[in-house]
């Protein structure tokens, strides 16, 4: 709050007269978001905070966590919610499942998960700098942290008749409930072994942070999918259906899938490339930021400070740290929540090490591993691709030293 409170721009007053709204803009009941965000596009409603400030805290404040928004923000009133689920085939009752939101917190036991959610197109910026992509120009920050409360997506089928074994079937699709003008609704799917699966820890989450979810991240539910791109953690969650196919949906048939450097959008086969899921191993400097003039304290030392997470569940056991353009490396401290079993959150690392008297310049480097060695390529050029997405190469970012400070 401290640092926020030099953004302050003042206080608004219950007596303030709101403005008139456009009904014929679909995007006029949009919440009102945090002025400190940077914009990407205001329709649909896409930003992420400063960098700096995701690293100040192991939970991103709601108001601060990345929004990724594809349609308008849909209004529900959460006394009228119902959620639809499709029974399977042959099952006695032959009607869907309705839940109210009042029957999801009532006959299901309460999950709480701490997960990392990360757009593919974090570090999309870096590939625009190689060459010019389609999508938004995400920067480092499109990526942040969230305790979600809700109930078990597993417990949920059960309900509805599904068990492990039930044949035939291979996905599960989300529906949501945010459209565009002519009624298409955003949808993604994932496996239906890892909707079924107690370790995986799916959920339909009615809460952020210990508050109901925020209108712009979901409410009154949403999937939360532990270690996916957050395409699929599909918010207003309206229906959920059980087939032997992926969603038909626009972003999980052609949209939000990688292919070679060479392949261009007169080339592209959408169909020959499988839908991401699980995200690589990523990591990335968010203090000092690019350019800035930094002074080393009066013991001749600077603190460098980041992120690292892998997806798939896979924990970060180490962030190597480069100060001369990755001619030495270093180890950052690492913190995070303790948790047995698979991992979902990020880590936040640290190293303070010393500057040479001469050094005016420098290219901090930083690169992480996860607990399968998996670990970042070195340079973007070779994983570009025309949608820039899935970008995890090593971070790197050039600062000048104020050694007459010093």
């Amino acid at each position: 709050m401290e640092i926020l409170q030099e953004y302050k721009v003042g206080v608004l007053s219950p007596e303030d007269k709101e403005e008139p709204c456009d009904v014929s803009d679909p995007y006029s009941g949009d919440p009102s978001r945090h002025p400190i965000l940077k914009v990407n596009s205001q329709k649909p409603f896409n930003a992420e905070p400063p960098p700096e400030l995701l690293t100040d805290s192991f939970i991103t404040p709601n108001e601060l966590f990345f929004k990724r928004n594809h349609l308008p923000v849909p209004n529900i009133n959460p006394d009228k919610f119902q959620l639809v689920v499709d029974r399977p085939p042959g099952a006695k009752q032959g009607k869907p499942l309705k839940l109210s939101l009042k029957d999801l917190k009532a006959k299901f036991a309460q999950h709480e998960v701490t997960a990392t959610l990360q757009c593919a197109g974090n570090r999309r910026s870096e590939m625009n700098a190689i060459k010019q992509v389609k999508g938004l120009d995400w920067g480092t920050a499109a990526i942040s942290t969230a305790r979600w409360a809700g109930v078990r997506l597993r417990d949920v089928l059960l309900d509805a008749g599904y068990t492990e074994d039930t044949p035939n079937l291979l996905h599960v699709q989300f529906e949501g409930l945010d459209q565009d003008i002519t009624g298409t609704k955003y949808g993604a799917s994932i496996s239906f072994k890892r909707a079924m699966s107690k370790d995986h820890e799916v959920l339909l989450a009615y809460e952020m942070n210990g508050e109901e979810l925020p209108k712009d991240h979901g409410f009154p539910l949403r999937v939360i999918v532990p270690g996916v791109v957050g395409a699929r953690n599909v918010k207003w969650l309206g229906r959920i259906i059980v087939s032997a196919e992926e969603s038909p949906s626009h972003w999980q048939q052609n949209d939000y899938k990688g292919f070679n450097p060479n392949v261009d959008w007169d080339t592209v086969d959408f169909s020959s490339s499988p839908a991401i899921q699980d995200l690589p191993v990523q990591s990335a400097i968010t203090e000092p930021r690019p350019g800035e003039k930094i002074t080393p304290n009066h013991d001749g030392n600077v603190t460098i400070k980041g992120y690292a997470w892998s997806g798939g569940g896979k924990e970060i056991v180490r962030v190597d740290v480069s100060l001369d353009g990755g001619k030495t490396w270093k180890v950052a401290e690492l913190t995070g929540e303790e948790k047995e079993g698979l991992a979902w959150a990020w880590k936040i690392w640290r190293l303070e090490a010393a500057i040479p008297v001469e050094c005016n310049e420098m290219t901090i480097i930083c690169k992480a591993v996860d607990n399968n060695y998996n670990v970042q390529p070195d340079s973007v050029a070779p994983i570009w691709n025309l949608r820039g997405v899935l970008n995890n190469a090593w971070h790197r970012i050039s600062v000048t030293v104020d050694q007459d400070e010093h």
